[in-house]
């Protein structure tokens, strides 16, 4: 066996493992949800010693944010008419935050884990930055406006799913979109200031 075959072994098992850690965790994350998972169930499944879990890993949320492959399936901005930008976002993230626990795990995690939040960064400032794009010619002021829809959309989020803030709980999606969607419409349409 020569050295450079000695020296890829042990990065290729580390790769299989980490592949398999990652496999077990979103089967798992996905069948019991991120509170119920457990780290030596996941371990379990993927047929290793839960400590290998936490060295490769760090905790569950390090864990629950590597395995998270969320896509925020935002819609085609083109083909909303421009007046109602705010209002079709405000109502699809709403139905993505109350239709998919796998978001609001991410967003939890992201509050107390560096990896599950750079994880949340990413998600974000690759797809709703790539989405406000295709209505802005300014890539600064591009990302600007998905930062500040973004600002919005996880305060929103955090309050009501993390938080359950009672006034945020109890205000119905409709009068949700009421009150936050002229705030994302001018993020997105109105001129910035000087």
């Amino acid at each position: 066996m020569t050295s450079s075959t000695r020296s890829t072994q042990p990065r290729r098992r580390s790769d299989a493992t980490r592949a398999a850690i990652l496999r077990a965790a979103r089967e798992r994350f996905a069948a019991d949800g991120y509170e119920r998972a457990t780290i030596r169930a996941i371990a379990a499944d993927a047929q290793i010693d839960p400590s290998m879990v936490m060295r490769y890993y760090g905790s569950k949320e390090g864990l629950f944010a590597a395995a998270a492959e969320f896509d925020l399936r935002l819609p085609d901005l083109t083909s909303v008419p421009p007046a109602r930008l705010g209002e079709v976002l405000v109502k699809h993230f709403l139905a993505r935050w109350e239709g998919d626990e796998t978001l609001v795990a991410l967003l939890r995690a992201a509050s107390t884990n560096p990896g599950a939040a750079e994880r949340m960064r990413g998600i974000f400032a690759d797809q709703l930055t790539g989405a406000v794009a295709t209505f802005g010619a300014d890539p600064t002021l591009t990302a600007r406006r998905a930062g500040l829809v973004a600002s919005q959309i996880l305060g929103l989020a955090f309050t009501r799913y993390i938080v359950r803030l009672p006034p945020m709980v109890d205000t119905t999606p409709d009068e949700l979109v009421s009150w936050v969607a002229p705030t994302l419409q001018r993020y997105l349409t109105g001129t910035p200031p000087s």
